[in-house]
């Protein structure tokens, strides 16, 4: 797993060293990336079930200003730790070990927002839908902000939530999905 573009283009990532984290293959990650930027002109990014932070980190190589990483699992947090630690870019994140729902109700009341939203949590296990309503309600999407989903290519995914439209699904493989919300 590596960086694909930008300022830390081509520096190798550590995986997360367990069974229940499935990293965003390389092919995806580029493609989302080219689908969204793919370059930034700074903007705050969250990286919710960030397993090893490849995404968060992908977004703040190609500019993003700064990132919060949220996962459950203590491996992945750890991981995102050694990730952060060997690109020196600990002064641009925040790392959090809770759930998404915990992670997005503490954001909202400290009045966070963010441009680049990645929601890539375990396939089948979470409604986007009401993960795409919870940062609604609490305030976390900021003008213009852009979703990225990735799940299971067979989940039915909304083509709305709120004020938040699909602009686009790709499958990648058999069993990939990224579907990018405005």
């Amino acid at each position: 797993m590596r960086v694909i573009s930008g300022d830390f283009k081509g520096r190798q990532l550590k995986s997360v060293p367990t069974h229940k984290t499935r990293p965003t293959t390389d092919k995806v990650k580029e493609a989302v990336f080219h689908g969204i930027g793919p370059y930034f002109q700074g903007g705050k990014a969250l990286d919710l079930f960030a397993g090893s932070g490849g995404l968060g980190i992908e977004a703040l190589s190609r500019g993003a200003e700064s990132c919060v990483f949220v996962d459950q699992q203590h491996k992945a947090i750890q991981t995102i730790y050694e990730n952060i630690k060997l690109l020196n870019i600990e002064d641009r994140v925040e790392v959090f070990k809770t759930d998404a729902t915990r992670a997005i109700k503490a954001a909202g009341k400290r009045g966070l927002t963010f441009d680049y939203i990645f929601l890539d949590p375990p396939y089948k296990k979470f409604s986007y839908k009401e993960l795409m309503e919870a940062l609604l309600e609490q305030e976390l999407v900021a003008e213009g902000a852009t979703i990225v989903c990735e799940h299971d290519s067979s989940e039915e995914i909304p083509e709305e939530v709120g004020q938040l439209k699909r602009i686009k699904t790709d499958h990648y493989g058999s069993n990939i999905g990224v579907s990018i919300f405005e």
